[in-house]
């Protein structure tokens, strides 16, 4: 219980706003409503374990608690930053007494990817056998950081940043519980919900200060950034932010969507991502998205790199823009990407055999005399400059494995192969044995 001075005390916004019901929670219908998975858990009063992924400020703390209070366990909260295994071996058993006592407990954890290999395991036996219910709270992918054992005794839900819809809503109360509107115009209050960035939280600590802030006439958009400071995007150079960019950048270039690209380049570029970084992946796109489509790419990309390490930032940054902007609008092809694996899959199965005898060099006599270059016709002197022979392996059939496509460049390598085709076709025999 809170004493007399606690409870009155001043609290912020973002705590007088809190739900006191899971009905309340915003933005997350899609898990808490009726059809939704902890909806229907609610409903049949069998909680399991759970581990709540989600951006900060979404609502994972209020959905444990609530979650505690509406199926009447004990709620024992703990975070892993501050957490070690003496305090885990103390909520540990003080649930098994409770248990005793006919009381279940949620243990929630809060940034429970902060717990380390050992202390996640210490969790195993206590939810294999019920002693707690337990919820992890993180904003890491659970894949990349909670243990397997432990995510197999897990349901995890996504839950959604707030989108603009549910921040209006928000709004809305912090104005009913203040008594009055904000201090904006219309288009300064669509930047407001652009500021939080998906985080309640956060959104509702702005509303604050604008509350408390004194304002004479509505703010304009020029007028509100005066006033606050927005944080940097949320991105995390090591985690998952960064894969989700560096995929999304890659596979806006793969549709030839320029802008799309220039975009997510410039949401990495602006989060801190090192600008060689991103280079590395143009480097590898040109080839594997690109390839022979159009042999400029590669040149580009890797020009590119040299013009950053030139010029370095911000500079050399337009140089990479350069880059993909060519690479997003260039011919595409996966031809060779697709090439590597063929053959590759045709080495491991085929690896042992030998090269044909005639295309082998024969620096001594005794590989001469084995036949070692007997046979071979020099393809410069051949008529077209091609000699048909066969340089597969003796007993590997021939096979097919770099196809290229009707785009760009690629469509004058397809004739050619389509000539040598016919040559070879036409000469198949001639000595290629030997």
């Amino acid at each position: 219980m809170p004493s007399l001075f606690e409870a009155e005390a001043p609290r912020p916004l973002a705590d007088r706003l809190r739900p006191r019901r899971l009905s309340d929670v915003l933005g997350q219908e899609h898990l808490l409503g009726p059809d939704g998975p902890i909806g229907r858990m609610l409903a049949a009063r069998r909680l399991a374990s759970m581990v709540l992924w989600g951006p900060p400020g979404c609502g994972k703390t209020t959905i444990a608690r609530l979650l505690a209070q509406e199926t009447d366990l004990h709620f024992e909260p703990l975070s892993a930053v501050f957490s070690g295994v003496a305090d885990l071996k103390k909520v540990f058993a003080e649930a098994r007494k409770r248990r005793e006592m006919g009381k279940g407990t949620l243990l929630f954890v809060d940034e429970i990817h902060r717990f380390n290999r050992a202390q996640q395991d210490s969790f195993l036996p206590y939810v294999e056998d019920g002693t707690v219910v337990l919820i992890g709270a993180t904003t890491e992918n659970p894949s990349f950081e909670i243990i397997g054992a432990l995510l197999s005794r897990c349901q995890v839900f996504v839950l959604n940043r707030l989108g603009s819809e549910t921040l209006e809503a928000l709004l809305a109360r912090a104005e009913t519980e203040a008594g009055r509107k904000l201090p904006l115009d219309a288009p300064a209050r669509e930047a407001l919900k652009a500021m939080a960035d998906g985080d309640g939280r956060y959104f509702l600590n702005l509303v604050e200060e604008l509350l408390s802030a004194r304002i004479d006439k509505p703010l304009d958009p020029a007028g509100l950034a005066a006033l606050l400071q927005k944080r940097a995007p949320l991105y995390d150079k090591a985690q998952e932010g960064h894969y989700n960019l560096i995929s999304a950048l890659h596979k806006s270039l793969r549709g030839s969507d320029a802008d799309a690209a220039l975009y997510w380049l410039a949401r990495m570029l602006e989060a801190g991502e090192p600008p060689l970084y991103i280079v590395r992946r143009l480097v590898r796109f040109a080839s594997e998205d690109i390839g022979l489509a159009d042999p400029e790419a590669l040149h580009q990309a890797l020009a590119a790199k040299d013009a950053y390490d030139f010029l370095g930032s911000p500079e050399g940054e337009l140089a990479i823009v350069q880059a993909v902007i060519y690479l997003a609008t260039a011919p595409k092809s996966n031809a060779a990407y697709k090439a590597e694996g063929t053959a590759r899959r045709a080495a491991r199965t085929t690896g042992s055999l030998m090269p044909p005898k005639h295309i082998l060099n024969a620096p001594t006599r005794l590989m001469a005399d084995l036949g070692y270059g007997a046979g071979y016709e020099y393809d410069h002197g051949t008529e077209d400059t091609f000699s048909g022979q066969n340089y597969f392996p003796e007993g590997m059939a021939r096979e097919s494995f770099y196809k290229p496509s009707e785009r760009g460049f690629e469509r004058e390598v397809t004739k050619r192969l389509a000539w040598w085709a016919k040559l070879r076709a036409e000469r198949s025999g001639g000595g290629g044995d030997a």
